[in-house]
């Protein structure tokens, strides 16, 4: 645990923190011994889990209400911790927007960008530019296995954890040789609130649902170590199989047959 806090202490930002997979990087990294910044819309739950983690643990967390959705949001970000040495980023904040690609409107799919493309890359260069200067420290982008091929019904969001996925891949060469570690987190179904979307029944997918607990463990063991790691060994054998041995056409309609099971009619109209 002290070279884990040597290596990316003494704090360490979360965004996406008032749930999920976000929560629970919150919670393994406080077990680690790591300073918190709690950042996400839902600003009594980030108090809530602020209060627990006080009490547990004795660690300092600071609850920070940002709207990453928004061109403004890092920018939020930067003047809450300019006063802290974050040593770990972890960039989960993200959302999903199931269904036909007409469905939502133009500018609905651009917040949708910005959250789950532009925020992770100003997040990437904001503090990865700070750990450079100190020649220390890393950055998980929470991206997806649904970064590994288009699918259809999924269009933006499978296009967006692909940019996220291409850019940790670089960023992991770029950043080593400044003593930063970047790693790109790819989970497959996971129990977390987004599971519950409505209109979508995401237990028509085969893959085997992870918890968030073990999808956190599987990348802190990863960070420093790999690029990119795919949590669970059926995600691994459905990333193998659609990206190695299928076409990548049949690749793509195959997640398309799959999501229009999983989706309501209302979404594919």
């Amino acid at each position: 645990m002290e070279d884990f806090h040597s290596a990316y202490g003494p704090w360490a930002l979360v965004t996406g923190a008032s749930s999920g997979i976000g929560r629970e990087f919150a919670r393994a990294l406080v077990d680690r011994g790591l300073d918190l910044v709690l950042a996400a819309r839902r600003i009594d739950r980030l108090e809530s889990l602020a209060d627990e983690l006080t009490r547990s643990s004795g660690v300092s967390v600071r609850p920070v209400q940002v709207d990453l959705s928004r061109p403004d949001g890092v920018q939020r970000l930067d003047e809450a911790t300019s006063d802290l040495e974050v040593g770990l980023a972890v960039s989960n904040a993200g959302a999903i927007i199931p269904g036909s690609f007409l469905h939502p409107s133009a500018e609905t799919q651009a917040e949708f960008v910005q959250l789950n493309a532009t925020t992770p890359m100003q997040i990437s260069h904001l503090f990865g530019g700070r750990m450079a200067e100190r020649g220390r420290g890393g950055i998980v982008l929470v991206s997806s296995t649904s970064a590994f091929n288009g699918v259809p019904y999924l269009a933006n969001y499978a296009a967006v954890k692909a940019y996220q996925l291409v850019l940790g891949e670089a960023l992991h060469t770029e950043f080593a040789a400044k003593g930063v570690d970047l790693l790109v987190l790819a989970p497959g179904p996971t129990r977390t609130e987004m599971a519950d979307t409505e209109g979508i029944d995401f237990a028509q997918l085969p893959m085997k649902w992870m918890s968030p607990e073990d999808v956190v463990a599987a990348a802190l063991r990863a960070l420093g170590r790999k690029a990119v790691v795919v949590p669970g060994a059926t995600n691994r054998v459905m990333r193998l199989l659609t990206t190695r041995v299928m076409p990548r056409r049949a690749s793509v309609a195959l997640w398309g047959s799959m999501m229009r099971r999983a989706a309501d009619d209302a979404l594919i109209p």
